[in-house]
């Protein structure tokens, strides 16, 4: 047996394991799919709302209409179809529902043709968004199985990083127009031969297992066995509904902040320019926050580093108040962008901990979905205070108290005592 396993670790140490190709594969597609569309496509509202006459509330209200029309009901068909066929596939069909409307919404004219691309760019983004890549890199890692979610959510941040100043710099070279065309045209050209000749969606199509241990059949089994639920089980406990309700709560507040972030920062004075500055800025932190929370994840309870990051992002909202001043509007960005860093990552590692991975893409399909739905009304309510009052301060007050609630909802779930993987018993 030691001359075995003396042999096994000899023949793998030259190699470098899969999984961390899956992990360059998720990196880009969350960096287009999530980095690019969610903290990118905000750039382009000044023009919506200059050009084609849109209000600030209807800038984000295709996007919550597409997550109410399409979202839930695909969302769900999405995680049923990872569990079935992979998660390489469904990402694959999602690319195209996603660059596509994109390249279409360079010949727009009218609002009814906004909200129709958004709703299918909603559709790409459901299959081939977070849901996806959260069970691909959970079937891939067991052990370093934070440090491998932190490494893929640094391509989201990096995307939001990118994205502001890119897309800027597109808009003032060839129009908003061919700006739009060209990212979506981008996201093609990139995600497609990714998902072709990258992406697998287990280890087990290359006979490996997970974090490159050796596939024995008991260790394997032995992974998530007390902690394995079914569906219905898991959503019948006070657990899933905390995730839910804390998820909600703080992924609507932090895309509430960021979609109407550069909007606000030109009624504070600062130009477009400045303003795409202080969000990538933003987004930059939060590179820092998403390395960090992977390691204390794995270091850690995942659950109290996630309320951690949570309350310290409802406690940097109000700094929104005082944003005329430059110091505070780049304080702001500093410390919200870093509490970013647990702002998805952390969401399947905390279900997996507390119901296995046996049903985790239904799981997390049901979990995101029901986010998304507070992800899209909380920048349209951001958007329909600043339409009635001209002021976005009531808003950042309703964040502020959302986040802590979050906070504490996270803070609360009790996490089952589960096996550990590979420990001798």
């Amino acid at each position: 047996m030691i001359k075995s396993g003396q042999n096994r670790d000899s023949n793998a140490a030259p190699r470098i394991f899969y999984g961390w190709w899956i992990v360059a594969a998720a990196f880009l597609n969350l960096f287009f799919t999530t980095g690019v569309i969610y903290y990118g496509f905000p750039v382009f509202y000044p023009a919506f709302v200059t050009y084609l006459g849109f209000t600030r509330a209807q800038v984000t209200e295709g996007f919550l209409v597409g997550f109410l029309v399409v979202g839930l009901p695909f969302g769900l068909l999405a995680g049923a179809l990872i569990d079935r066929v992979g998660a390489r596939s469904v990402i694959l069909s999602g690319v195209a529902f996603i660059g596509l409307p994109l390249v279409f919404m360079g010949s727009m004219t009218k609002f009814w043709q906004y909200e129709l691309l958004c709703i299918v760019e909603v559709l790409g983004y459901t299959l081939a968004g977070p849901i996806a890549n959260q069970v691909l890199i959970t079937q891939w890692f067991r052990i370093k199985r934070g440090r491998a979610m932190g490494f893929a959510y640094l391509g989201l941040g990096l995307g939001g990083v990118v994205s502001p100043p890119t897309v800027n710099l597109f808009i003032k070279h060839f129009g908003w127009r061919h700006a739009l065309e060209i990212t979506g045209s981008l996201i093609l050209l990139v995600l497609v031969p990714v998902g072709l000749w990258i992406t697998r969606s287990t280890p087990a199509e290359m006979g490996l297992a997970p974090d490159g241990a050796s596939p024995i059949p008991c260790e394997n089994n032995a992974v998530d066995e007390q902690a394995s639920n079914g569906v219905l089980s898991s959503i019948r406990t006070a657990n899933f509904w905390l995730i839910l309700t804390g998820a909600a709560l703080v992924v609507g507040a932090i895309n509430a902040v960021t979609q109407q972030f550069i909007l606000f920062l030109k009624d504070q004075g600062y130009s477009s320019t400045t303003a795409a500055h202080f969000l990538s800025i933003l987004l930059a932190s939060s590179l820092g926050g998403r390395v960090l929370v992977g390691y204390l994840a794995d270091r850690f309870k995942k659950k109290n580093t996630m309320a951690l990051f949570y309350l310290l992002l409802g406690g940097a909202i109000p700094l929104l108040c005082i944003a005329q001043r430059p110091v505070a509007a780049l304080a702001f960005a500093v410390v919200f962008g870093f509490a970013m860093g647990a702002d998805y990552m952390l969401i399947p590692l905390v279900t997996a901990e507390c119901f296995g991975i046996e049903s985790l893409g239904k799981l997390l399909a049901l979990i995101i979905m029901g986010y998304s739905i507070g992800q899209w009304i909380g920048p349209w309510m951001a958007g329909r205070i600043f339409d009635t009052s001209h002021s976005y301060q009531l808003a950042w007050i309703i964040l502020t108290v959302a986040s802590l609630l979050g906070a504490a909802a996270i803070y609360a779930i009790s996490i089952p005592p589960r096996r550990v993987f590979g420990a001798d018993s």
